[in-house]
């Protein structure tokens, strides 16, 4: 039997970004696949907050080089990688000077919502699942963490539906309390249908906020952790409504077993 794939794709990790539950869940479940006799991958994306001489990252020329076309306008993709330090496990970042270079995530100085990360999720979704090909790397389990990763369902079961790489992956989306207030520029869904993925499949992000952008992973998705206690209630009767396996929230002293079990779930 083939070593398992385990892909995780989350907006924070350590050390790259501060600790917080899901910076240290994404990091800590990666090194539990590895050291459980899988093999892993992790992607995030390069925000302009990340030492990159602290944390020696440096450009991967042939994966880098590529165009992404967003909203009619090719944005080139750099990738990044680091090695995280005592562990044999490699993270990559997805980059872009007019998406990523600035000092900051995804507010200005006055904690307002980027005019572009609309296109910024856009960008790091595409730039994921293209880079992975180009890896010619087929993920066993999708695990996504945070709301940036909210479209890589869509993406993954439409516009790459047809891709051979992807067709026997489980994505598993993570639900956290990272929230924000309001909702990201409205333009998303016709920048999302210009890759030819029918307005019907964006009805859920009408009104592209907090919620109903992690409504739509969880659509999309095969299952869902709740990753943290607080996750909404409105999300936890969503997961209920779609009927998707859940698995309940562990915190940081046993989250490790029920992981580990909840990913042998979904290797075939």
């Amino acid at each position: 039997m083939k070593e398992p794939k385990v892909l995780v794709i989350s907006t924070e990790v350590i050390p790259y970004m501060p600790e917080t539950d899901m910076s240290f869940l994404a990091f800590e479940s990666a090194k539990l696949a590895f050291n459980n006799g899988m093999q892993t991958r992790i992607f995030m994306p390069r925000f302009g907050v990340v030492n990159e001489r602290r944390h020696q990252l440096h450009e991967v020329i042939r994966l880098s080089g590529i165009n992404l076309i967003i909203d009619d306008i090719d944005m080139p993709l750099i990738i990044k990688v680091a090695s995280i330090p005592k562990e044999r496990m490699q993270v990559y970042f997805i980059d872009n000077d007019d998406y990523f270079k600035r000092k900051a995530v995804f507010t200005d100085e006055d904690n307002i919502l980027f005019e572009d990360n609309d296109e910024r999720i856009i960008f790091f979704t595409k730039g994921v699942i293209e880079t992975v090909k180009k890896l010619n790397w087929d993920p066993d389990i999708i695990h996504l963490n945070g709301w940036m990763t909210s479209l890589i369902p869509l993406y993954l079961r439409e516009y790459y539906k047809d891709d051979a790489l992807f067709k026997d992956s489980k994505i598993i989306t993570a639900l956290y309390d990272d929230g924000f207030e309001g909702a990201i520029n409205h333009d998303i869904s016709r920048k999302v249908a210009f890759d030819q993925i029918a307005p019907s499949h964006l009805t859920t992000i009408a009104t592209p906020n907090f919620i109903n952008l992690q409504k739509l992973a969880i659509e999309k998705s095969d299952s869902v952790i709740f990753a943290q206690q607080n996750v909404s209630e409105e999300l936890k009767k969503f997961v209920s409504e779609q009927a998707k396996p859940a698995l309940e929230y562990h915190g940081r002293e046993d989250f490790a077993a029920a992981y580990l079990e909840f990913y042998k779930k979904h290797i075939k």
